[in-house]
């Protein structure tokens, strides 16, 4: 027999997997009042920025990141509850797919069903199905977004440049774990980027990560990365070794720019069972590793950027990752950038910084190093993009 929380999980389940693409927080909402007795029903949707949480079906401000009940339960990624007056409670549960951090699903509930809800030992009942649900959410989110712009728009909290569009559809999920890693990247400014990237992806055996820096502004600076980064995913989807993922896509960008326009890229291609990884350094994006408490810059030996020159020959060179380990990798729109005095962030500072926020999960390390960034700057326009990419090595 089918007991009666099974019953309405599953309803709430196909609810969401049977609604519109577009209809999704209406279907969620429905079926949260007709089984949970909800009171209110909100998705919100972490900006580009990631300073903001704001609400698919509008009618309200944006929460901050930094000071919300819902920014708490987004950071912490736990389920964070909060008095809602009148006797009853909000419940801010974390919309995350495969550790990509999406917002936050906020249910006022009557504060009995809270209290079903949440033990002193672990969230369980009513709260353990709605973090449940909400983890249903997002995945049906990651897929309704291919034919509705309803969460891509909540997304945003100003309007995007065309160099921007084109970069936020060209990146992978900012953040993300698997057996043995986590991962968190952050690209700014984030309203108006110009050509910085990073592209990872997973599979059983392997971790594969780029952290890429193309030449020029606007959308020349968009039209050079899709075409590096896609030229690299295709040679990477072709089974190829990085070095010849980065031979390959050197001869796409320079058969199109014939050497006017180049693409730096550090490349790192990780063993999972093993740590042991391959590196190909090909221009200015820099690594720093986090081990035993010490911060160290790991340099490698330079190569030509992509499509300086006509069919350049890249080497791969060994490289290991340990249990415990953090890599940070930063595009010189971190490290070069100038402070009001003319003085650069540099490697002393990134040092700094890394070691700051050692305690923090991955996910939020690129969040705080680039705030950091932002007083260094002195609150001045950046000039450049500022990318971070950190990646905690656990190991299998």
């Amino acid at each position: 027999m089918v007991s009666p929380v099974t019953h309405r999980f599953t309803a709430a389940e196909r609810a969401l997997r049977t609604a519109a693409p577009n209809e999704l927080v209406d279907a969620v909402r429905r079926v949260l009042v007709e089984r949970y007795a909800a009171v209110a029903v909100e998705l919100l949707m972490a900006d580009y920025g990631l300073t903001v949480l704001q609400p698919v079906s509008g009618g309200r401000e944006p929460l901050s990141v930094y000071d919300s009940a819902a920014g708490r339960a987004f950071g912490a990624q736990e389920p964070y509850i909060e008095p809602a007056g009148g006797g009853r409670v909000r419940a801010h549960l974390p919309v995350t797919v495969r550790g990509d951090r999406l917002g936050v699903l906020s249910v006022t509930l009557p504060e009995d069903e809270e209290r079903d809800a949440d033990t002193d030992a672990e969230v369980s009942g009513v709260l353990g199905e709605l973090s449940e649900i909400a983890q249903v959410l997002g995945h049906e989110v990651v897929v309704a977004e291919r034919a509705t712009d309803l969460y891509l728009r909540a997304r945003r909290r100003d309007r995007l440049t065309l160099a921007a569009e084109m970069q936020w559809q060209l990146l992978p999920a900012r953040s993300g774990t698997g057996p043995g890693y986590a991962l968190g990247a952050q690209l700014e400014p984030a309203y108006a980027v110009h050509g910085d990237n990073f592209d990872w992806s997973a599979t059983a055996d392997r971790l594969t990560l780029y952290v890429s820096n193309g030449m020029g502004e606007g959308t020349e600076a968009a039209l050079l990365t899709n075409l590096a980064v896609n030229a690299l995913r295709n040679a990477r989807r072709a089974g190829l070794p990085i070095a010849d993922q980065a031979a390959l896509a050197d001869q796409a960008v320079h058969a199109h720019y014939g050497g006017r326009s180049y693409l730096s890229v550090l490349m790192l291609d990780v063993e999972l069972a093993t740590g042991r990884a391959q590196v190909v350094d090909a221009g200015s994006p820099r690594l720093l590793r986090l081990r035993a408490g010490t911060v160290e810059r790991v340099g490698f030996e330079a190569q030509l950027p992509l499509g300086m020159f006509e069919e350049t020959d890249y080497a791969a060179q060994p490289f290991r990752v340990e249990p415990g380990d953090r890599l940070v990798f930063v595009s010189d729109g971190v490290h070069a950038v100038a402070s009001p005095a003319g003085e650069a962030y540099g490697d002393v500072a990134l040092a700094r910084a890394i070691s700051s926020t050692r305690l923090l999960p991955a996910a939020e390390v690129p969040r705080a190093v680039l705030r950091e960034l932002t007083g260094h700057r002195g609150g001045r326009v950046p000039q450049d993009d500022a990318l971070v990419v950190c990646l905690d090595w656990h190991g299998r």
